[in-house]
Formats: structure tokens, C-alpha cells, sequence
């Protein structure tokens, strides 16, 4: 088996991928004590779907029972640059790093399927795979596995490519040699704490995904509560301030995947160009990416939020504010009404005086009356 391990890393590399190693299905025991702590505190807000496949999450075992060996691979995705630095490109959106670029999962995925062929092939065995496709606790296996360890803001970290790291995980009925799990190297550090500007995190290797912005800009479907507002920024689909931040960082190397290149026009995008988008030109942008999942209303929300936190409020980011005002969508017209009080509230409240009588839904009305007062 060790033979056949070998030449799986060999092909493994071949495909693009930077490490690729070795645990067993059990290897994870501690995970579902962690997890039930987290459901049961509500951390995992809108995400049902976690609760729902709680038990099938909670172990790889629970998974697929007859897998012997789990294989994990990475895939580096390193930025040219440093993410902190457009933090204050107040005109600017930001979208996180592994999102300006095509979705990752349709391309780890081919590469994964001709792995697992290989291997089913040689070795005779049955295999699956997964890319952030079914219930499986991912980055807890990968350190099981080696391949780095989980930070105090529950991401894995890499002593080789720092933060910037795609899983994706082959399971096997072959009975692989396994390799070490990587230890914890944070130490005394909390710069990935430190930073968040919502305060995501309780304490150390918790996260409250209810006050992540990456979660509220991506997973949340309602309104986002005026306290964390001011806290997303400039960020307008997913964050990486806590990824960035982190010292190991020094090590990363930028990412070669060819079909993972990123696109010049996902780097800092016009605010006031995105908020003018219609669904039918929301689907034409973004076809093929990650962000086309979130869907326009969700999307242009956080845009609209990104224009209420400029600094400076000019003539031209009101104007496009004001009209979100009468948006199709009550998430849009919601944020737009608190966006404008931030920028000029006097026009606010002019605005509000006309229109939140004629109001119909209720969180959009409570967005007028929030700004009349």
C-alpha cells in the first residue's frame, strides 16, 4: 500500500494539487462534542442544513462506514497581494479571495475524479469524493491528516501556504498508510481575534458564524442587524481579514492553478456600477462564480450597505442610493433607506416623510422609522 500511496501523490501533485496525505475515519473524535456545542449555542444561524445532518456530520464513519482511509488534498489559492490593504478602498467592493475567481468546486472536482479512478483501478477498491459537497467536517480531518491545523478562528493554517488552502477529500475502502496530525502552532498570537470587526468570535477556536461577515454577506438570506452593519465595510461577498492577518502567512506562495486565475474585474469593483445591477445582469457578471449563488437581492443588499459605510458621502454614492429606494426587493430598499440616513440623513428624512406611508413590507417600514426618529 505504500507503493500505491506514493504514486497517488505523485499523481496528486500532477493534478495541481500541493499536499496530498493520509488519515483514518475515526481519527476525528473529538469533533462531534465541538459541533453539538455549536448548534446548541445557535452559532450556525440560517444554516438548518447543519442541525439537519448533524449526526452524519458529527463523523466520517457516520458517512460512509465501509471507508477504511481518508484522503485528504489541498489545493493553494494564495493572493498576489495582501487583502488588509483594500480594506480602506472606500469606492471599492471587496470579495474574498477564493470567490474572484471560478468556482473551485468544479474544478477540484474533475481533478478529484481522476484520482479516485486511478486509485479504484489500481487497488482495487470502492471510493468517493468530496468537495464541500456533503456533511463532512473537512478542516478537522485535514489536520488529522497533516496538512496544517485549526486556528483560533477555526480556519485550517498551513507552515507551508499560510491561510489560502481548497480541501477537497477522497474516502477508500484501501487501507493506506496514514500520516501525522500537524500540531497547533498559534501559541500565544489572537491577531485572527483581534481583527474581526463584528466580533465573530467568543473566544479562542469558536466562531458565532450569526456575527461573521462572510456568513452575512453569503449565507444569510434576511435583514442583517444594524449593529453589524458598520462592521462589514467595504466587504461585499465573503471576508478574509482573519486569513490575512495571520502571521504564517509570511509562507504563502501565490496560487498556479491556471483555471483558478482570478479575474481582473472581481478586484475592487465599482460600488456605485454593482448597485445598478438587475437580476438578468447580476446572472450575466457572475455566471460561473461563487457569488452567483447568493442571487441579486442578496448580493446588491450588501453593496448598498458597502455605499452607507464610506467615510466621505459624495453626491454620486447618494444618488445611488436613493435609487435603491424603490428596489424590487425589500432587502435592497431596507438597506438603501439606512444607507442614505448614513450618508445625508436630512434627504432621509425629507425621502421618509413621502414614502414609508405607502410601505407594505414591515422590516422595510422599520428601516424608515429607525431613521425618522
Amino acid at each position: 500500500m505504500l507503493e500505491i500511496k506514493q504514486q497517488l501523490i505523485e499523481r496528486a501533485r500532477a493534478e495541481g494539487f500541493e499536499l496530498c496525505r493520509v488519515t483514518r475515519p475515526d481519527a476525528i473524535p473529538e469533533a462531534a462534542d465541538r459541533l453539538r456545542d455549536f448548534l446548541a449555542q445557535g452559532y450556525h444561524g440560517d444554516m438548518g442544513w447543519m442541525a439537519e445532518h448533524e449526526i452524519r456530520r458529527a463523523s466520517p464513519e457516520n458517512l460512509w462506514p465501509e471507508a477504511r482511509s481518508v484522503i485528504m488534498l489541498a489545493m493553494n489559492y494564495g493572493p498576489d497581494r495582501n487583502p488588509l490593504d483594500d480594506l480602506a478602498a472606500q469606492d471599492s467592493g471587496l470579495i474574498s479571495v477564493y470567490a474572484q475567481r471560478r468556482d473551485y468546486h468544479d474544478v477540484m472536482k474533475k481533478k478529484l475524479r481522476r484520482l479516485a479512478r486511478w486509485l479504484s483501478e489500481t487497488g482495487e477498491a470502492e471510493v468517493k469524493l468530496f468537495v464541500d459537497t456533503a456533511p463532512l467536517m473537512e478542516k478537522p480531518l485535514a489536520g488529522a491528516a497533516g496538512l496544517g491545523w485549526q486556528g483560533k478562528h477555526t480556519n485550517l493554517v498551513s507552515r507551508d501556504y499560510g491561510s489560502w488552502l481548497f480541501l477537497g477529500s477522497i474516502f477508500t475502502t484501501l487501507e493506506l498508510p496514514i500520516d501525522t496530525p500537524e500540531s497547533d502552532h498559534c501559541g500565544h498570537c489572537s491577531a485572527c481575534l483581534d481583527i474581526c470587526p463584528t466580533k465573530a468570535f467568543p473566544a479562542p477556536y469558536q466562531l458565532d458564524a450569526r456575527r461573521c461577515i462572510s456568513y452575512l454577506t453569503i449565507e444569510h438570506k434576511g435583514v442583517i442587524d444594524a449593529e453589524l452593519r458598520a462592521g462589514i465595510g467595504n466587504h461585499i461577498y465573503g471576508c478574509d481579514d482573519c486569513l490575512a492577518v495571520c502571521p504564517w502567512n509570511k509562507f504563502a506562495k501565490q496560487g498556479s492553478e491556471a483555471k483558478l486565475a482570478m479575474r481582473d474585474d472581481l478586484d475592487l469593483p465599482d460600488l456605485i456600477g454593482l448597485s445598478q445591477l438587475d437580476d438578468a445582469g447580476f446572472r450575466t457578471r457572475f455566471a460561473g462564480l461563487p457569488i452567483k449563488r447568493t442571487g441579486r437581492d442578496r448580493f446588491v443588499r450588501n453593496v448598498v450597505i458597502a455605499l452607507g459605510n464610506k467615510a466621505v458621502a459624495d453626491a454620486a454614492s447618494v444618488e445611488a442610493v436613493e435609487a435603491r429606494l424603490d428596489d424590487v426587493s425589500p432587502l435592497v430598499r431596507g438597506m438603501a433607506i439606512w444607507a442614505l440616513g448614513r450618508l445625508d440623513k436630512p434627504r432621509a428624512k425629507d425621502i421618509g416623510t413621502r414614502m414609508m406611508a405607502a410601505e407594505t413590507d414591515a422590516d422595510v417600514a422599520a428601516e424608515w422609522q429607525a431613521v425618522m426618529a
